[in-house]
């Protein structure tokens, strides 16, 4: 099946367009987080979204759940690995699946975790954002694993039950996850080493070289010019005009990722146009 869109990310953005394009009957698929956006959530106080004064985010994420859980719109908890232009439609790489849509609209929001040195280059060959897609290829081997979200922590656990040592790097302070060969690290990744076109190990911000046969890099979202290559960014945020068009054809974007002011009611506005402009792509078609 060939969805009329596809719908990536779980913040304002992400919402508005989902409601927009339920409420204009088509067959989407939402793709993201099932708590939606992490960051909303942890917004102390919110008071300029027409509606909701004053409301805490994560009061304004149960809102935005009511309202989508009564109108029968589903989340698919993934996490997008890739994109791929196909020509006349999209294929999405999530996880250990993959879908078919004729439009997308990116609702991202900003990338706070940027590509390692030597990441993009190593992808393939010891980089992975996939626990299920390649963590066998790994059984017996060191590998280092790097999370942005206690809930990739689950896949922590499956990559731990596989390799023979985990050094583990989250990018949080809440996590108290433990095993036997997993070794947890406070400090930052700042460079990717390889040796015969391959990763062998990771550096460490204090100097420290540590040897490894793969690196699982579990985010939120992947950086855009992994995600989609050919699709054109202006200082790190995807270029749009008013319409949310981007370079490619069928292709949207709305929210943070488009760039300032980085606001939920200006994200909110942007994902109502791109859900239209994606009614008008389908219909020309």
């Amino acid at each position: 099946m060939i969805y009329d869109s596809a719908i990536i990310g779980t913040g304002p953005a992400g919402v508005s367009a989902a409601l927009t394009l339920k409420a204009n009957n088509k067959n989407f698929i939402w793709i993201g987080s099932k708590t939606y956006s992490d960051k909303v959530g942890k917004a102390e106080r919110i008071a300029n979204y027409p509606g909701l004064p004053m409301v805490t985010g994560q009061e304004m994420n149960d809102v935005f759940s009511r309202q989508c859980e009564e109108l029968g719109i589903e989340i698919t908890d993934r996490m997008v690995t890739s994109v791929i232009d196909m020509g006349d439609h999209y294929a999405i790489m999530a996880g250990q699946d993959f879908y078919e849509t004729n439009t997308i609209i990116f609702a991202t929001g900003i990338n706070v975790v940027g590509t390692i040195k030597g990441e993009p280059e190593l992808l393939g060959k010891g980089v992975s954002y996939c626990a299920t897609c390649d963590g066998n290829l790994y059984k017996g081997k060191a590998i280092a694993v790097l999370s942005s979200s206690k809930r990739f922590e689950h896949e922590v656990k499956f990559l731990a039950g596989i390799a023979a040592k985990v050094y583990f790097l989250p990018l949080y302070k809440d996590s108290d996850f433990k095993s036997d060969n997993v070794v947890v690290l406070r400090e930052r990744i700042v460079e990717l080493q390889s040796e015969d076109d391959r990763l062998s190990a990771i550096v460490l911000k204090s100097g420290e070289t540590i040897p490894v046969n793969g690196i699982f890099c579990l985010r939120d979202n992947v950086s855009l010019s992994t995600l989609l290559p050919e699709l054109k960014t202006d200082n790190g945020h995807i270029a749009v005009n008013r319409a949310m068009e981007t370079n490619l054809p069928g292709c949207f974007a709305a929210g943070d990722c488009t760039g300032r002011p980085y606001q939920y009611v200006k994200a909110a506005g942007e994902g109502n146009v791109a859900a239209h402009s994606v009614i008008a792509y389908l219909a020309s078609k």
